[in-house]
């Protein structure tokens, strides 16, 4: 699209075309697992999207290029490089500025995907409000993004080391639609549970097509992202009850250290997954791989609906 803004070809060939297109994000690859499994997951979950119907474009910042898709090459880059930041979107003009390589968070991914004309994104979970935001106003910067770009996000749900409550009441308030697919319960990342009820229901990749349909056509023109809350299977969760005091252990652990912004996601991920001996990790595979199969289906049905192929 431009020197600094650069859609693989596969992609802005299918773009163009009006052809079904999820993008992916590239954080979960540089600093949500070890390697090799993050690239062996981030290859196999763009296998997924490809056996759905789709075209899968994973999104990072490379030499300061904002990359809309990338090769095998690229992928393996961003799982090995020492020296990827993690990007938010007020990350990007320093990196597309310096030169320097960036793995996107859910937000900065929100914002290229929209850039590139891309409507669905799948990821593991969404960030929201912390835990004692009341005096950190720690606030996820994807909750802002929601409220700003048109792109529907496909989520396992709200983390579960957050603050889920408060994290619907600020989607509310944004005016962010929330939609949990199959379920009359808001589901919390590993589990399918969360204490919360789904914001509204929908069952499967039609009727959420349709739903975006209405959100985005001529009618009502929102200009919000929506959140498709996609719940793990029943087979590889870790019932809320269970994970629930293994992350109470984890963020007593990240105050004892003294662990703040940027760092407090990655670090709890890692201490779950370390406490858990490995299940936390099995599951959000499992999650990703759910997302990444729901968020392709819901692109071919909302190309149809759309115009496209």
């Amino acid at each position: 699209m431009t020197a600094r803004l650069q859609l693989h070809p596969e992609v802005a060939a299918a773009v163009r075309d009006g052809r079904p297109v999820v993008a992916l994000e590239s954080t979960i690859i540089s600093h949500g697992m070890p390697y090799p499994t993050n690239v062996a997951m981030a290859n196999e979950v763009e296998s997924i999207v490809r056996a759905n119907g789709a075209v899968p474009a994973t999104i990072a910042v490379l030499d300061g290029i904002a990359h809309i898709g990338l090769s095998p090459e690229h992928l393996e880059l961003l799982a090995t490089h020492p020296e990827v930041h993690k990007a938010t979107t007020r990350d990007l003009p320093w990196l597309l500025a310096t030169g320097k390589h960036g793995a996107t968070t859910v937000a900065a991914t929100m914002r290229l995907a929209a850039r590139a004309g891309i409507s669905v994104f799948a990821t593991g979970g969404i960030g929201g409000v912390h835990r004692g935001a009341a005096t950190s106003f720690d606030i996820s910067a994807d909750l802002t993004e929601m409220a700003a770009v048109p792109v529907a996000v496909v989520s396992a749900g709200v983390k579960s080391i957050l603050d889920i409550g408060l994290t619907l009441e600020r989607m509310e308030t944004l005016g962010v639609p929330v939609v949990v697919n199959g379920s009359d319960d808001f589901p919390s990342f590993y589990s399918r549970t969360s204490g919360f009820a789904a914001p509204r229901r929908l069952d499967g990749a039609a009727e959420i097509a349709r739903f975006l349909h209405a959100a985005w056509g001529p009618e009502l023109a929102l200009t919000t992202g929506v959140s498709i809350a996609n719940p793990i299977p029943v087979a590889d969760e870790i019932p809320a009850d269970e994970i629930s005091q293994v992350i109470e252990d984890a963020l007593a652990e990240l105050d004892r250290q003294g662990i703040s912004g940027q760092d407090v996601t990655p670090f709890l991920l890692a201490n779950v997954v370390e406490r858990t001996g490995g299940r936390s990790l099995t599951a959000n595979l499992a999650l990703v791989r759910n997302n990444a199969t729901v968020a392709a289906q819901i692109a071919v049905e909302y190309a149809s609906l759309a115009g496209g192929a």
